[in-house]
């Protein structure tokens, strides 16, 4: 099975997090690597790299070879983007807001190359991009004239309600704090805005048949997200999720043509794809009663609040894995 490409697995500095998503500090074996590990929180099931390399290790890993890796697959990864895009109503969302004078602003976080925006422009859409790795930054400005920044999303300062739409494309699984980063999207979308997240998704027939072989499970990947995990994310800041679509039912190479098509149907129709996009709304009291096809969040009890001191015990033997984290790690 070819796994999707990554920088190669190095030993860099680490530190154990809590979990990013509930808190938690007891976690599972999960996959198992020669230089990194995944582990599953058991409180909310989130499967994630931890300990975590520090986030200046992981910055350094984008440079020159994924402006080559982007380049030489720009045009397919391109009608891949519009496609979920499209399945997520991203081109149809702007009927459902007001008439506006001006054009409407997007932000694509991780734009790479700039393909997208540069599409996206010429639909009339005011482009704006985040990109940390410079060399396609740089690319992206050169080739396309195009606004992209070499800052991570939360040191750009944006002012607040800037983005009609904001778009994250195989992003938030790379990052130390996704929480983080759905935290100030929130903050600078506009109220009745929409955020366009598309990441794989663990709960998918080849994860769970191909196990530690799944292609996304590779050292770039510090999470792993599920159709469950990334709309609770989402929610528990403030999010609500209208919409969730995956596709992608078995690997080019798997199997027979007519068994991958017959597959990719069933997982589309199952919501089991290996990839997934998710629509989020930052509310907005104007638009009430406007989308009567919105999920709802759950009602839900927060998570127990923890003492990672306290609660980091556990054995081995017993399946579960203690890390010790130090106070303040957030």
């Amino acid at each position: 099975m070819i796994k999707t490409w990554s920088t190669p697995a190095t030993v860099q500095e680490e530190r154990p997090i809590p979990c990013v998503l509930c808190g938690g500090s007891r976690f599972k074996k999960h996959f198992s690597y020669g230089d990194f590990r995944y582990v599953r929180c058991t409180i909310c099931g989130l499967v994630q790299i931890n300990p975590q390399p520090v986030p200046a290790a992981v910055r350094d890993r984008y440079g020159a070879d994924y402006l080559s890796y982007e380049r030489a697959n720009e045009t397919a990864f391109l009608r891949l983007q519009e496609l979920a895009l499209k399945d997520a109503g991203f081109f149809d969302d702007l009927e459902d807001y007001l008439t506006v004078r001006e054009p409407p602003a997007v932000l694509d976080i991780g734009c790479a190359t700039g393909a997208l925006l540069s599409s996206l422009r010429e639909k009339g859409w005011q482009v704006t991009g985040v990109e940390i790795s410079r060399p396609q930054a740089e690319y992206a400005r050169r080739e396309r004239n195009l606004d992209v920044r070499t800052r991570p999303l939360e040191e750009n300062r944006f002012p607040p309600d800037s983005f009609r739409a904001v778009l994250a494309s195989h992003l938030i699984e790379h990052l130390n704090d996704p929480a983080s980063l759905v935290r100030e999207v929130y903050r600078i979308l506009l109220p009745g805005g929409c955020f366009y997240v598309t990441t794989p998704n663990i709960a998918g027939f080849q994860a769970r048949l191909l196990g530690k072989r799944w292609r996304s499970a590779i050292f770039d990947h510090l999470y792993l997200f599920s159709a469950k995990t990334l709309p609770a994310l989402l929610r528990r800041n403030g999010f609500t999720v209208e919409k969730t679509v995956t596709w992608g039912g078995l690997a080019a190479g798997l199997a027979p043509p007519r068994i991958k098509a017959w597959a990719d149907r069933a997982a589309k129709k199952l919501n089991r794809g290996d990839v997934m996009i998710v629509r989020a709304r930052k509310p907005n009291e104007k638009f009430a009663g406007l989308y009567p096809h919105v999920e709802q969040p759950p009602q839900v009890r927060p998570f127990p609040n923890q003492d990672f001191r306290q609660n980091a015990s556990g054995s081995e033997s017993s399946g579960f894995i203690p890390l010790h984290v130090p106070t303040g790690v957030f």
